[in-house]
């Protein structure tokens, strides 16, 4: 039996990079991932990939996309040029052939053919490419079994046992078949097989569904590595759903052992049963072996998270004795929880090696990010997932995921402020039901791991403790496990020098969040002196403090800043004109913070409108048209809304990042108030027949108003569209007025926790029966605000 190779114990884990390049199929539409991340089109993408420090990086060279239509009418020019840049830039490529796919549209999983075909295919990628020497011919295999052949959501779209073990018994041969034409070319090519790995856990009553899933989920490798035959733990299971015993003992009789297994763990891969199912949300309710039951992921469930990946490598290390690596470690959340994501996963991969475990590398997967994973990509709907790189940019833009990769590759220890605080999945308040006490869990992960360093973690500071922006910062970093500081004008007068330095030497923040200063518009006009104090000289000293100190700013700005001569939304680089007192203190702070501070991050907004005050326009139009009153808002005036928890997250997201510069953040749509007042209305349910549109004059403002001031961003589409973000903010209201304080539903095309929760990345698509079917999903007198 293979024990670890000291050579390779000897070489420190390796760092290496994946590319989310999905070709699934659904019905006659094809979902590709490097056409939407913009891989396909961006040759200069190898560079950024070389600046992270990865030796290899699991790389597409997909038979959809290469030969469509056949070998004869192939074309590798795309291939050809991805491949020289690999090389010079000393990368090596683990080549994917079908990743999530059934092959061209002459095949699918379910044919035959596939085998062949697939083999065609790979032994013509080695004969064009022979010193390419690791190989990934089909992804994950099992799990696209699951979704193909059990779940009905990719092409062939089967639903039953008999479909699922023929697509994955055909995708294990086709790896076989493929493996052979390569060795044919090339005898040292490595077969690097990845699959999911996960574990099932459950009540004593879904015991034998669990146990079969955990049978279940070792079926591809053991295919491979020529372990299936009569005396197999599943034999009876398959021959009794159509496979046939000479073609299960034909893997026995050509093993094709993996020189490398490929570990791909998601937060959604360990799953709880639970036959109570009345306990859960009904979006997890099914059934398995007849009896009601709930398929949930662990850390959504139960009172104390399971230990992670650690655990899960020693199983498959001892079942296989072969090498290993974890080829996608990756989590659909917020900037802060990907971080503690990937240093989780990477001090795991540490641990194992040190109990003995031939763990060779971890995989930082979706370099570009993903979309529509949280749909199982079964539709194109615009939800992203960041990853090193933000592609939502006119060039992918790096993440601090990306600065994390640069230190790991250096063998530097991860540095970032917010590493030390837990996850969610390990926080309080993520469960999704009554928590649920499981006497063999663990009460921790590795004593030594990171991710439970979490003494006086260094803050953010918050100014602006009575204002709606400052409380909502102070919100939503409570929610995300963030340490913060929330201070009052009495804690740190931001336009007192010894003040603010006192802050600055009393707290040590790493970031520093300035949502204080004077927003009063109109008045303004008569209080020149107070406004610039508050909106210019504060900022720069508080500027020049950061930069001092080592500590990221982020400011904000308006889109007063602009004349309004323009009819189409500005951008970051268009010139400020500002054309009111308010409007030439914000245009004055921007170029006085950058100055003092080129590190700092000013954004540029407007209109806001959220669920945890009742002076803000949407709130106050609402409530007037509710209870019949008249409610007069300016037609002629164009902004850009901003749902304020769209805004902070987006904040805190690139204040990690540690972006600098100006920033427009809005949530897209350029609509007048009285627009905006009718828009919510209508998503509301709201008779607006009380909405009276009127002229800006006739609003007596005392201060102009530029009569369009909308917002768009030559630096990065953050925010989701306004009608999702009024979707969310009703939600919110709704539960507010309930009583229930509760966080706002996040935006469908931003990064999701709860979302991922719902519907996951990795999820089983439900308990099934002990065949592994998946559940039925059972599948929400005049006000005057013209401002």
């Amino acid at each position: 039996m293979q024990t670890i190779d000291s050579a390779a114990a000897r070489q420190p884990l390796a760092l290496w990079g994946g590319l989310e390049c999905t070709v699934n199929r659904v019905g006659e539409n094809y979902f590709s991932q490097i056409e939407r991340n913009g891989h396909h089109a961006r040759a200069d993408d190898v560079a950024r990939f070389a600046s992270l420090g990865i030796s290899r990086i699991r790389y597409p060279l997909l038979w959809e996309r290469v030969a469509p239509d056949g070998l004869a009418g192939a074309d590798w020019s795309w291939a050809d040029q991805r491949l020289h840049a690999l090389r010079a830039a000393g990368i090596g490529p683990i080549a994917g052939l079908v990743h999530h796919g059934s092959g061209p549209r002459h095949t699918c999983l379910t044919d035959p053919g596939f085998a062949t075909g697939l083999a065609d295919y790979a032994g013509a990628v080695a004969a064009r490419y022979p010193w390419i020497e690791d190989y990934t011919p089909v992804n994950e295999p099992l799990t696209t079994a699951r979704f193909s052949g059990l779940y009905g959501l990719w092409y062939p779209h089967g639903r039953d046992d008999r479909s699922f073990l023929q697509a994955l018994l055909i995708q294990c041969r086709a790896t076989v078949l493929a493996m052979r034409a390569i060795r044919r070319v090339n005898p040292r090519a490595r077969l690097l097989q990845t699959d999911d790995l996960g574990k099932t856990y459950s009540t004593p009553a879904m015991a034998h569904c669990a146990g079969f899933y955990n049978e279940r989920r070792w079926l591809g490798w053991d295919l491979l590595c020529g372990k299936v035959d009569r005396d197999h733990a599943l034999w009876d299971y398959l021959t009794r759903h159509g496979a046939e015993p000479a073609a299960l003992l034909w893997f026995r009789d050509n093993p094709c052992p993996p020189d490398l297994i490929g570990v791909n763990y998601y937060v959604t891969s360990e799953r709880w049963l639970d036959h109570r199912a009345e306990r859960y949300p009904a979006h997890f309710r099914g059934h398995a072996n007849g009896l009601p039951c709930a398929d949930i992921e662990t850390a959504r469930a139960l009172a104390t998270p399971t230990p992670g990946l650690g655990p899960l490598l020693q199983e498959i290390w001892d079942r296989y004795r072969l090498p290993l690596a974890v080829t996608e470690a990756h989590i659909d959340a917020n900037r802060e929880d990907q971080l503690r994501w990937l240093l989780e996963v990477w001090d795991a991969g540490q641990q194992a090696r040190r109990n003995g475990v031939d763990l060779r590398a971890v995989t930082v997967w979706a370099l570009l990010g993903s979309f529509d994973w949280n749909c199982l990509v079964t539709a194109c709907r615009g939800y992203y997932e960041p990853g090193p790189f933000d592609v939502r940019a006119p060039l992918p833009r790096p993440t601090a995921l990306a600065g994390m990769m640069r230190e790991l590759a250096a063998g530097r220890a991860p540095s970032h402020p917010v590493l030390r605080g837990q996850g969610w999945w390990r926080r309080a308040g993520r469960c999704l039901c009554p928590p649920v006490a499981t006497p063999e869990a663990p009460t921790s992960i590795a004593a030594d791991g990171h991710s439970l360093v979490g003494t006086a973690p260094a803050p953010i500071l918050i100014t602006g403790a009575s204002g709606t922006l400052g409380r909502a910062f102070a919100r939503i970093c409570a929610h995300r496990n963030l340490a913060y500081r929330l201070l009052n004008r009495q804690q740190m007068d931001i336009a007192d020098p010894a003040s603010v330095e006192d802050a600055m030497r009393r707290y040590q923040p790493w970031a520093v969040i300035n949502a204080s200063g004077y927003v009063r518009v109109d008045e303004a006009e008569n209080d020149v002196a107070r406004c610039f104090r508050d909106n210019v000289a504060g900022p720069a000293l508080l500027a020049a403090a950061c930069a001092r100190h080592g500590a990221h700013l982020t400011t904000f700005s308006s889109d007063l800043v602009f004349d309004g001569r323009r009819q189409c939304p500005y951008v970051e680089s268009d010139d400020v004109t500002p054309i009111n007192i308010y409007g030439k203190s914000k245009a004055a702070a921007e170029r006085a913070v950058l100055e003092h501070d080129p590190g700092a991050l000013v954004v540029r907004t407007s209109a806001f409108f959220g669920p945890w005050d009742s002076h803000n326009f949407v709130t106050q139009a609402l409530a007037s048209l509710e209870r019949g009153a008249p409610f007069a808002a300016a037609s002629d005036i164009t902004v850009t809304p901003t749902y304020v928890p769209d805004l902070v997250n987006a904040c805190l997201d690139l204040a990690i990042d540690k972006e600098s510069g100006v920033w427009h953040l809005s949530n897209g749509d350029p609509l007048t108030w009285a627009e905006l007042a009718g828009k919510a209305a209508r998503h509301a349910g709201v008779d607006a027949s009380g909405l009276q549109a009127q002229p800006g004059a006739d609003c007596r403002y005392l201060a102009p108003r530029p009569s369009y001031s909308a917002l768009h961003t030559e630096r990065g589409i953050l925010l989701p569209r306004l009608d999702d973000a009024l979707a969310r903010f009703l939600q919110a209201r709704a539960e507010r007025l309930r009583g229930d304080d509760v966080e706002p539903a996040q935006p469908i095309h931003c990064t999701d926790t709860r979302q991922q929760a719902r519907t996951g990345r990795r999820r089983q698509a439900g308990a099934g029966n002990q065949a592994g079917r998946p559940q039925s999903s059972g599948q929400n007198h005049t006000s005057r605000a013209c401002q």
